[in-house]
């Protein structure tokens, strides 16, 4: 918790902090960049920086923790630091980069502030700084002991590469060492390493979108422009045959153990973690009440609608329902018959909307897709009486803290 002392300068601060953090922000990745060339390497990603998220999540996950110390004193946003935690441990962050943080955004604002960072501000948000960052190093310490091995990132053959929509792919991979491996957990994601154009080693990571469980293999469904720089190398420079390397599976948002309902509610190429986690339902015969949703422009778009399809036909309790913003004038085949014939599936036209699905009260709900769907489908769930604890959702990208702030 904060300190006495910091407290009240915390809350004199925070709006002007608030308020300067966007242009402090940028200033910090210079004077960072500029000091540690090697952190762009495989550690940041090249595409958020130029595209501005990397900086708006820095900024929003301060702001965000040092507002929840105010009004909840006694405890930490555990939900916004687990997330973060596995982010990182999917890139390898270790706790000496904190130092590094520490100084050059310390430097921006003492820069950017100017006289308005006293002895007593600078010491304050220290203070938070701090707070922070022992509470991820904590988490992300466990997160690295749970692992088979103490490998950061490991060599995997890629053995499939098979469209999965016109714009997407799903490659197989298969060890290419004798690295113990970590089973992954459905809705669990690991990051992929290449090398891109100038050979800047970059990293993102992906959804194990089937057999999340398997130490044999490893599956990920890719979408070729999702505006970072690796989803393009895969799909366009890697074939069968490569060795690409993988980090151990991460990711908080994943199948829970219970027999309750299930409501899986993604967007796009969110369904992948909805496939994996309907792949190990339908693998271990399970019962439980299924109600799987996705949206996608078109049919043609939907990525994995075979697999996921398939899947909940061989769930005694599950049941489909896809939107569609483009007409369908016919619809064709995929999984195990007719989507249109299909007693599993239900078509709608248009945007996703829960008003029109008969939901269970206890029902978990797993939301994965763009962040204004997932907020609006989340109100849309709150709404028809699930509790928000009973709402899980996994956000691509680094601006982690916002689903939780909303």
């Amino acid at each position: 918790m904060l300190s006495d002392t910091a407290r009240p300068v915390i809350e004199a601060t925070l709006p002007l902090v608030g308020s300067r953090i966007g242009e402090i922000t940028p200033l910090f990745y210079q004077k960072m960049f500029a000091a540690h060339p090697e952190l762009l390497n495989g550690t940041f990603s090249r595409a958020n920086q130029a595209n501005g998220t990397q900086r708006q999540a820095l900024a929003g996950a301060i702001a965000a923790f040092a507002s929840h110390l105010l009004t909840n004193p006694d405890t930490l946003p555990e939900a916004v630091l687990s997330r973060i935690a596995h982010k990182h441990t999917s890139l390898g962050i270790t706790e000496d980069q904190y130092q590094i943080v520490y100084k050059y955004l310390f430097e921006a604002i003492a820069e950017d502030l100017g006289e308005a960072v006293t002895d007593e501000v600078a010491a304050a948000w220290t203070e938070v700084y701090w707070l922070m960052a022992d509470a991820l190093v904590k988490i992300e310490k466990g997160l690295y002991a749970k692992q088979a091995n103490t490998k950061m990132w490991m060599p995997w053959r890629v053995v499939e590469k098979t469209p999965a929509s016109p714009t997407t792919m799903t490659f197989v991979f298969e060890p290419a060492d004798e690295t113990p491996v970590t089973p992954g957990e459905p809705g669990q994601f690991v990051s992929v390493r290449v090398p891109v154009a100038d050979g800047l080693l970059q990293a993102r990571q992906y959804t194990l979108s089937a057999d999340a469980e398997s130490t044999e293999r490893r599956v990920i469904t890719t979408k070729f422009n999702d505006g970072g720089e690796v989803s393009p190398v895969m799909h366009e420079k890697i074939q069968v045959g490569d060795v690409v390397e993988l980090s151990n599976p991460y990711g908080d948002v994943t199948l829970d153990d219970g027999d309750g309902p299930l409501v899986l509610a993604t967007a796009g190429i969110g369904c992948t973690p909805a496939a994996s986690i309907l792949r190990a339902l339908a693998t271990n015969g399970s019962g439980r009440e299924v109600i799987a949703l996705h949206a996608d422009r078109s049919l043609d778009t939907w990525a994995l609608s075979d697999q996921m399809l398939r899947d909940v036909e061989k769930i005694d309790g599950a049941h489909l329902a896809v939107w569609l913003e483009q007409a369908q004038p016919e619809l064709t085949a995929v999984g195990a018959g007719s989507v249109g014939a299909s007693p599993r599936l239900d078509t709608h036209e248009g945007f996703m909307n829960l008003a029109e699905i008969d939901l269970p009260e206890d029902a978990s709900v797993y939301l994965c897709g763009p962040l204004p769907f997932m907020q609006k489908v989340r109100s849309q769930a709150i709404a028809k009486g699930i509790p928000a604890t009973n709402i899980h959702y996994e956000v691509f990208g680094p601006d982690l803290w916002l689903a939780s702030a909303n």
